[in-house]
C-alpha cells in the first residue's frame, strides 16, 4: 500500500498526540492505524510482562469470539510457555518474529497444538519494549492463516520502523500501569517474582531443580538436543531426566505432560 509522505506525518503525528490521552484505546488505535498504512495485518495486541505473573491487556483489536482465545485463555496459564513472554522477560528489544523466537520443536509441541493452533495465526510478529526495572511490554501483530504470512519486504520495512514504534510505546507507557487488575495470578497473594521462574508451577510436585528446567523447555518446544545446549549437559542426560520426570508425574508423554501443565494451571487459578 503506498502512503504519501503527508499522510504519514499526519498518522504519526496522530500517535504522537494519542500517547498523552487517558486509557489505552486512543492510542492502541492511532497507532494500528499508522502501522497499517504500512503493512496489512489482522489483529494487533499489546501485553505488559512482569516476571512470571500474569500479563496485563493494555489493547487488542479482537472481537469477544478471539478474545477468549487471544487472552482469557493466554492469560490463564499458557502465556508461561509462549516464546514472546520469555523473550520479553529476557529483556530482548527491537522487531522479532516468532520464528526467530520460537523453540526448535516449537510448531510440533503440545502447546502448539493444544492451544497455539487455535489461534488460526499464520504468523506473528512483535515489537518488545523493555521498560524500568524488569518490566517489559510487546506490541503484537497478527496474521491469519487466510492472510498468509508477512513477506519478507514487510518485515524489513517493521524492522525498520521499530524504533519509533518502541519510542512512542514508551511515551504512552514509561511503566507498567500500578493499578492492572491482572498483574498476578488470580488465588495467589505472593509478590511478583523478582525473577523470571516458569518453573515455579512445578513447586509443588517431588521433581529436582535440573528436572523443573527440563520440564519447562520441554514444554516450550525444545528437542532433547536444544535442552542439552541450553542446560550445558548431554543428550543422554537429558533423556535420563525425561524418564525420570514421567515416571514420577505418572505419565508416558507430552501431551501428559501438558495436560499435567494445565491441570496445575487450573488449580492455582480455580
Amino acid at each position: 500500500m503506498a502512503v504519501s509522505r503527508s499522510d504519514d506525518y499526519n498518522g504519526l503525528g496522530a500517535v504522537i498526540a494519542a500517547t498523552r490521552e487517558a486509557g489505552s484505546d486512543h492510542f492502541g488505535r492511532a497507532i494500528v492505524g499508522w502501522l497499517r498504512g504500512h503493512v496489512g495485518f489482522d489483529h494487533c495486541v499489546i501485553f505488559g510482562y512482569r516476571g512470571a505473573a500474569r500479563p496485563p491487556l493494555l489493547f487488542e483489536t479482537f472481537s469477544p469470539a478471539e478474545s477468549h482465545v487471544f487472552v482469557a485463555l493466554y492469560q490463564d496459564g499458557p502465556y508461561l510457555l509462549d516464546p514472546f513472554h520469555h523473550a520479553a522477560v529476557e529483556r530482548k528489544e527491537g522487531f522479532w518474529r516468532m520464528r526467530e523466537l520460537a523453540p526448535d520443536r516449537f510448531y510440533a509441541s503440545e502447546y502448539y497444538r493444544s492451544y497455539y493452533s487455535q489461534t488460526k495465526l499464520a504468523e506473528e510478529v512483535g515489537f518488545f519494549v523493555p521498560l524500568p526495572g524488569k518490566d517489559a511490554l510487546v506490541l503484537s501483530l497478527m496474521r491469519l492463516r487466510a492472510s498468509g504470512s508477512f513477506g519478507t519486504a514487510d518485515a524489513r520495512l517493521l524492522r525498520d520502523m521499530a524504533p519509533a514504534v518502541i519510542g512512542l510505546v514508551r511515551l504512552r507507557w514509561p511503566n507498567l500501569p500500578a493499578d492492572e487488575p491482572a498483574t498476578t495470578p488470580r488465588g495467589e497473594a505472593a509478590a511478583v517474582p523478582s525473577e523470571f521462574d516458569r518453573a515455579h508451577i512445578w513447586k509443588s510436585l517431588s521433581l529436582t531443580s535440573r528436572e523443573k528446567q527440563v520440564v519447562d523447555l520441554v514444554l516450550q518446544g525444545h528437542s532433547t538436543e536444544s535442552i542439552a545446549r541450553a542446560l550445558r549437559i548431554v543428550p543422554g542426560t537429558v533423556k535420563v531426566h525425561r524418564r525420570n520426570i514421567y515416571r514420577k508425574l505418572k505419565i508416558k508423554s507430552q501431551a501428559g505432560l501438558f495436560a499435567r501443565f494445565v491441570e496445575i494451571i487450573d488449580a492455582q487459578i480455580g
